[in-house]
């Protein structure tokens, strides 16, 4: 619901995509089609141990497995 959507503003979240990739940013937002959008973001790759910092980006809802 939007009240839920609202409290998690400014929230970190950790995001887990299809592809074994991690992003750790600030929730900013959804838009119509449920992309996700965070700021000050960093981007791990399971398995690997590099990081970097990428931002803000836009997640497709599609590639998302898991939110925490």
């Amino acid at each position: 619901s939007v009240t839920t959507l609202k409290s998690l503003l400014t929230t970190t979240l950790r995001i887990t995509t299809t592809d074994n990739r991690v992003f750790i940013g600030s929730f900013m937002g959804t838009d119509q089609l449920l992309n996700i959008i965070l700021v000050n973001t960093e981007e791990h790759i399971l398995g690997n141990d590099s990081s970097r910092f990428v931002g803000q980006i836009m997640l497709p809802w599609r590639l998302v497995l898991h939110v925490e």
